[in-house]
């Protein structure tokens, strides 16, 4: 640690674009998700934000200088020089492989955004090496960490919604990729580890896919088998747009009760069964956090730094992102071979 007992973090990955008026106020658009990183890394307290990492020596130098950090181009010099408690890291969907493992093998507590990889190959080696050296990994599912999401979990976990039946998400926005299963894999992500989070493992999948516009599987739709015996339905795509309100929808049905999450931050809804009154969150007027996506990224990072402090279990592991995968994977062998696959266990 440095002086006053902050924590040291570095950042792997200073892509995106940002102005004054975009650093001050946390704007994002689509490919400036590190922005967050930096923004929340520089202005926690508790933080000594040490380092960027980047590819391109003048950009990673222009935002290093934005953020009052350092600048470096090459990860093992930097790990060398500045040591830090948490290495933080978001490059491009298809680049996490080989820089996670440096940071793994080197040692270093580590958070990275999703997908874990696209290869499972790569993901058996990356957990394999992580555990060998007892190495703090965490991924970015910050989904988990809005309110509606919280209060869901809440529910089910208190017994509200009694014996689970069926979950349903929905996901469309805008994308592109040159992989074939990039929505899938990159984005319906947030969709696998979202229904295990509140309903228990996927036990099998059945998968539908269309192509037709070009550019891969760009919409989807899954049915899913729980190990509980519940069912649910996924359907996600990059035809649809992320302006669209409720883009996005979590409907979870129970024995006892129902509850609705809308666009991740925006509502949740619960309604005790055969009762046409049920209650409802929103955020208050003065409430900008949880009305802000962007926002579950800092209450997500105020529970990691907490856990690495502690000397305790990330507060998401990167296991989480390896069972999406798993997931993932039987997707795509269903949809080839035109029948439910069950979901391997790692």
């Amino acid at each position: 640690m440095s002086e006053a007992n902050k924590l040291k973090v570095a950042l792997i990955g200073a892509g995106g674009t940002v102005s004054a008026r975009g650093r001050s106020e946390g704007f994002q658009s689509a490919g400036s998700w590190g922005l967050q990183h930096a923004r929340i890394w520089e202005a926690r307290p508790d933080v000594d934000f040490c380092a960027i990492v980047g590819r391109n020596a003048a950009r990673t130098e222009e935002k290093a200088a934005l953020y009052g950090t350092k600048a470096y181009t090459r990860i093992a010099d930097m790990l060398e020089r500045e040591t830090p408690d948490l290495v933080s890291m978001c490059l491009p969907n298809q680049g996490h492989f080989e820089a996670t493992l440096e940071v793994i093998q080197a040692g270093f507590p580590l958070l990275v955004e999703k997908p874990l990889v696209f290869d499972r190959k790569e993901a058996d080696i990356l957990l394999n090496e992580a555990t060998k050296r007892n190495v703090f990994f965490a991924i970015n599912f910050n989904h988990r960490f809005a309110k509606p999401v919280e209060l869901a979990h809440e529910a089910i976990q208190g017994g509200k919604l009694g014996e689970l039946s069926f979950a349903t998400w929905r996901f469309g926005g805008e994308g592109s990729s040159d992989h074939p299963h990039a929505n899938l894999i990159e984005t319906q992500c947030h969709g696998f580890d979202m229904l295990e989070h509140l309903c228990g493992p996927v036990e099998s999948v059945m998968a539908e896919m269309s192509d037709k516009t070009g550019g891969g599987y760009r919409t989807l739709s899954l049915a899913l088998r729980f190990e509980s015996g519940a069912v649910g339905s996924l359907v996600g795509s990059y035809e649809s747009s992320y302006a669209y309100p409720d883009t996005h929808r979590v409907e979870i049905n129970g024995s006892l009760g129902r509850c609705v999450i809308q666009d991740t931050v925006k509502k949740y809804t619960y309604h005790a069964a055969g009762n046409e009154v049920g209650e409802s969150w929103e955020a208050g007027y003065f409430n900008d956090v949880d009305r802000e996506f962007h926002r579950t990224f800092d209450k997500h990072a105020d529970a990691l730094l907490q856990a690495l402090r502690n000397g305790e279990a990330p507060p998401v592991h990167a296991s989480a992102g390896y069972r999406a995968l798993l997931i993932a994977e039987a997707a795509i062998q269903s949809y080839e071979q035109g029948r439910r696959v069950r979901v391997n266990h790692p």
